[in-house]
C-alpha cells in the first residue's frame, strides 16, 4: 500500500507540477484532521510520518500515560501502557500505530476532501505565481471555446490556467477559431475565491510595445527606448522612440531593412497601421513628428501648463493631419499629451469643417 501511495505522489508531482514536500504537508494535515475527528483528540495526539526516501508512511495515536484516566481518548493507564511496553511510566507518552482501515469511513472521506482541496489550492497558487510573473507581458494561448452569444473567447494558457478574452478587449473585426494560437497581453492578475483571474487583452497598447521589444534588438538591449505609445486597436498605432546612441537611428531600428521588422508586427496585428515617430525633448518637434504622415508648417504652444497648442498645416494636408474621423489627431494628442487645434495655412477650411481640438 505504501508503494502505491508514493507512486501516486510521484505522479501528482510530475503531472501537476506540485512539489512532493508541499503535497506531503497537505496530506499530513488532512490525516491529522481526520484522526482528530474520528478519535476526538487534539493535534499533538496525532503523529504522521511520511518519508518518500524510506518508503515510510505511518500514522499513530499519541496518548499520555497517567495513574488515573480522565479522558480515554487522550490518556491511557499505566497498566494499559504496560501491555505495549513494560518500561512506560506515568508522564510518558504511548505511541500506538493505526492501520488505515481503523480511521473509519468518515475520517477517510474527510482526508480525501482536504487532500483534494489542498491540491486545488496548490494548483491555484502555482497558477497565480506563474501568471503574476507574466503581468504586463505577452503570453501565448490556445483558443478552447468561443461564446458566440457574448463574443467571449476562452484561452488555455498552459500552466497559467484558463483566461477569457472579453469582446471589448478584442480587435474589431478579428475572428477566432478553436485550436487557434493567439498572442495576448496580460493586463493584470487578480486573486479571487476561485483562483487567479488573468485579465488579458488584444487591444492594449502594451501588446504593441512588447512586440517591438521582442522584434527589435536595440529596444531589448536598451539602446532604443519607447517613450510613448497610443493605439486604436485594429486601425492605427503611433509609437514614439528615442536613441541613447547618436549613431543609432531609432526609427530605422524599429522599421528594419525594407520594413522587415515593423512588417512582422503589422502582420501579427492583422494589418494594423503603425507610425514610428522620433521622440524629441522639443515639444514642437515632437508634435510635428507625431502628426505624420501629414506635413506640419508650424506649432504654436498656446498654454504649456494646460498642454494645448495650435498646429498649422498646408491646405492640402488638412484632411491627412486630422485623419479619418479625427483618428490621426486623436492619436497624436494621446502620444504627446497635448490638446491639438489643427489649422490650414490659408485659414480657410474650404469644404472641411474647422478642426476641433483633439482630446486625449
Amino acid at each position: 500500500m505504501n508503494a502505491e501511495f508514493f507512486e501516486a505522489l510521484a505522479m501528482l508531482e510530475k503531472e501537476r507540477g506540485l512539489t512532493a514536500d508541499y503535497l506531503i504537508e497537505r496530506i499530513s494535515n488532512a490525516i491529522i484532521i481526520a484522526v482528530k475527528k474520528d478519535y476526538e483528540v487534539e493535534d499533538d495526539n496525532v503523529l504522521v510520518e511520511i518519508d518518500p526516501a524510506k518508503g515510510k508512511f505511518n500514522v499513530s495515536l499519541v496518548r499520555d500515560v497517567v495513574e488515573e484516566v480522565e479522558n480515554p481518548h487522550t490518556q491511557v493507564s499505566v497498566a494499559q501502557a504496560h501491555e505495549f511496553r513494560k518500561s512506560l511510566e506515568a508522564g510518558d507518552r504511548l505511541v500506538t500505530p493505526l492501520k488505515t482501515k481503523e480511521f473509519g469511513r468518515i475520517a477517510a472521506v474527510t482526508a480525501k476532501h482536504v487532500i483534494r482541496q489542498g491540491i486545488r489550492e496548490a494548483e491555484r497558487n502555482q497558477q497565480f505565481t506563474e501568471m503574476q510573473s507574466k503581468a504586463h507581458e505577452i503570453v501565448t494561448g490556445t483558443v478552447t471555446r468561443i461564446d458566440t452569444l457574448r463574443g467571449v473567447v476562452a484561452l488555455d494558457l498552459g500552466k497559467g490556467g484558463e483566461a477569457y478574452l472579453p469582446k471589448n478587449e478584442q480587435v474589431p473585426g478579428e475572428t477566432f477559431t478553436e485550436g487557434q494560437v493567439v498572442q495576448v497581453y496580460v493586463v493584470d492578475v487578480a486573486v479571487t475565491e476561485r483562483g487567479p483571474k488573468v485579465l488579458i487583452s488584444r487591444t492594449h497598447p502594451g501588446l504593441v510595445k512588447r512586440m517591438f521589444e521582442m522584434e527589435v534588438p536595440e529596444i531589448f538591449d536598451g539602446t532604443v527606448e519607447i517613450k510613448a505609445i497610443s493605439r486604436e486597436a485594429g486601425m492605427r498605432t503611433k509609437i514614439a522612440v528615442a536613441s541613447k546612441d547618436p549613431n543609432v537611428d531609432p526609427q530605422g531600428a524599429c522599421i528594419g531593412a525594407h520594413g522587415a521588422r515593423v512588417s512582422k508586427i503589422v502582420e501579427e496585428l492583422n494589418g494594423e497601421k503603425i507610425d514610428v515617430v522620433k521622440w524629441s525633448e522639443d515639444v514642437s518637434e515632437f508634435i510635428s513628428a507625431a502628426l505624420s504622415p501629414a506635413k506640419v508648417l508650424n506649432v504654436e504652444i498656446l498654454d504649456g501648463e494646460n498642454r494645448s497648442c495650435r498646429v498649422t498645416v498646408p491646405d492640402n494636408q488638412l484632411s491627412l493631419a486630422i485623419g479619418n474621423k479625427g483618428q490621426n489627431a486623436r492619436l497624436c494628442a494621446r502620444l504627446t499629451g497635448y490638446n491639438i487645434d489643427i489649422c490650414p495655412e490659408s485659414g480657410y477650411y474650404g469644404e472641411e469643417r474647422p478642426a476641433k481640438e483633439a482630446q486625449e
